[in-house]
C-alpha cells in the first residue's frame, strides 16, 4: 500500500507543479438566470404597482399597427424586444441604426417591416446579434428627469443591494466611471426588509423633485417585486418623471434565480428560447449543465467541480475548452447520448474529452453510453475517454470491445495531453 501512495504521488507531481508555476488561461462563465423581455418585465412591475407607460407587444406589422391606434396618439415609441442591453445603439443586419425609434403613428407598419424578423446587434449581444421577433409599442413619455435604478444581489453584505443614481438613461458603467459620487449604494437585510429610512435614502439619491411619499411607495413597490418574484435583478433605466410630476419605470429588466422555477411557473413559462443558445436549452431539457465557451476541444465531465478541473487541465496542456458539460451524477445512456449531440453540434469542436470518475455515476453506464453515441452520431472527430471509479474495468471492457477507434487515457493529465495532441 505504501509503495501504491508513493507511485499515485509520483503520477500527481507533474500536475501540481505546473499548476503551481502556470498560470491558467481564465474561462468566462455564463451564470445562467431567466431573462424576459421588457413588456414581460412591465407587466409584473404594473401587478406591484409600479407605475409604467402604457404599451404593448406585437409580433407582427398588423398587430404593432393595431397597437398603435389603441394608444392613439401622433408619435409612439418603437423598441425591439431582445434580451441584450444597448439597443437603442445597436444596428440591425440589414442595415436599419437603432433599435428603439420614436416615430410618427404613420410610420409604424414601414419601422415594423423592417425591424420584425430581423437581426439587431448591440454591445451586449454579440457579434451574431439576436432575432427580433416582438416589438413593444409604447406611449411617448414626456420625461423631464431620467434617474437609474437597480436592485442586485451583492456578496460583499449577502443580501439584495439598491444602486440608485439621480442620471440614467446612458450606460451606468458610464456614469460609474465618470462620476461614482453620485452613485447610492444602499445594502438591504433580507430579513428585514427595505426600511422607511433606507426607501428615503434612495429617493435622496436619486435627486426626485417630486412627492417624495409616493416616490418612496414606487421603491418599495420594485423591492417587493424582487423579493416575491425570486428576481436576481431589477433593472429600471431610466426611472423618470414625466411632466405631471408622476414617478415611472420608462424601461424595465428584469432577472430571475432558475432555482424559483418551481413556485414561479407562470413567469418561466414565458422564457423566450430563440434568445438563448440553442445548444444551452436542447441540454436543458435532458438536464444536462452546459454552457458553450470558444475552445475546440469539447468536455464531457461528471461532476462542476471535475469538469473545471478538466478544463484548466486543457488549458495547461496548451488546448482551449469548447464547452462545460457536467452530466451529473445518474446520468442514463440516453443522457450520454444526447450530451454527445450537443457537443458536437459546435462546428469549432475538433476533439472529445470524457472525463468521469465514478461515484454514483457508475462508469459501465457511461461507456455503453459512448458506443451508442458514437455509432449513431458517426463521431469523424478524436475522441478520448478517462474513466475512474465505480465498474470502471467494465466500462472499459465495454470500449475495448466495442470496435470503435477511442483514445483511452490512465488520468486526467494524460487524457488532456492526448485530446491536445490530437488536434495538434
Amino acid at each position: 500500500k505504501k509503495l501504491e501512495r508513493m507511485a499515485a504521488i509520483r503520477r500527481f507531481t507533474p500536475i501540481v507543479n505546473r499548476v503551481l508555476t502556470q498560470q491558467p488561461a481564465i474561462v468566462s462563465v455564463q451564470k445562467r438566470h431567466l431573462n424576459i423581455h421588457e413588456y414581460q418585465s412591465a407587466a409584473l412591475m404594473a401587478e406591484m404597482g409600479v407605475n409604467v407607460p402604457e404599451g404593448y407587444p406585437a409580433k407582427t406589422v398588423a398587430e404593432a399597427v393595431a397597437a398603435t391606434n389603441k394608444i392613439g396618439d401622433d408619435e409612439v415609441v418603437i423598441k425591439s424586444q431582445i434580451l441584450a442591453g444597448g439597443r437603442g445603439l445597436g444596428k440591425f443586419t440589414n442595415g436599419l441604426q437603432g433599435g428603439v425609434h420614436v416615430i410618427h403613428s404613420s410610420k409604424v407598419a414601414e419601422y415594423g417591416q423592417q425591424m420584425l424578423g430581423g437581426t439587431l446587434v448591440t454591445k451586449q449581444s454579440g457579434a451574431a446579434g439576436k432575432p427580433v421577433n416582438e416589438v413593444l409599442i409604447a406611449k411617448k413619455m414626456d420625461l423631464v428627469n431620467e434617474m437609474y435604478f437597480a436592485i442586485l444581489l451583492d456578496r460583499a453584505s449577502g443580501g439584495p443591494v439598491i444602486i440608485a443614481c439621480s442620471e440614467g438613461g446612458t450606460s451606468i458603467e458610464d456614469l460609474a466611471h465618470d462620476s461614482p459620487e453620485k452613485i447610492v449604494k444602499v445594502p438591504i437585510d433580507p430579513i428585514e426588509g427595505i426600511t422607511d429610512a433606507q426607501a428615503e435614502q434612495v429617493v435622496k439619491g436619486l435627486e426626485v423633485t417630486t412627492d417624495k411619499t409616493l416616490a418612496k411607495d414606487q421603491i418599495k413597490a420594485l423591492y417587493r417585486l424582487f423579493v416575491e418574484k425570486d428576481c436576481t435583478m431589477v433593472e429600471v433605466n431610466p426611472l423618470a418623471e414625466d411632466s405631471n410630476g408622476v414617478l415611472m419605470a420608462a424601461d424595465a429588466k428584469i432577472g430571475f434565480d432558475d432555482n424559483a422555477e418551481f413556485r414561479q411557473k407562470a413567469i418561466f413559462e414565458q422564457r423566450d428560447e430563440s434568445q438563448e443558445d440553442p445548444r444551452e436549452v436542447a441540454a436543458g431539457k435532458w438536464d444536462l449543465n452546459y454552457i458553450g465557451l470558444d475552445g475546440s476541444i469539447g468536455c464531457m465531465v461528471n461532476g462542476a467541480g471535475l469538469a473545471m478541473a478538466t478544463m484548466d487541465i486543457i488549458q495547461l496542456n496548451g488546448g482551449s475548452p469548447a464547452n462545460f458539460l457536467d452530466v451529473g451524477g445518474s446520468a442514463t445512456e440516453k443522457q450520454v447520448m444526447e450530451a454527445f449531440k450537443v457537443i458536437t453540434s459546435d462546428a469549432s469542436v475538433k476533439a472529445l474529452l470524457v472525463n468521469i470518475f465514478g461515484g454514483i455515476m457508475k462508469c459501465d453506464v457511461i461507456a455503453a453510453g459512448i458506443v451508442s453515441a458514437c455509432k449513431e452520431l458517426t463521431l469523424e472527430i478524436p475522441l478520448i475517454v478517462r474513466l475512474a471509479g465505480t465498474n470502471v474495468e467494465a466500462g472499459k471492457k465495454i470500449l475495448a470491445e466495442s470496435g470503435l477507434n477511442i483514445i483511452t487515457a490512465d488520468d486526467l493529465d494524460d487524457a488532456a495531453a492526448k485530446a491536445v495532441k490530437a488536434i495538434a
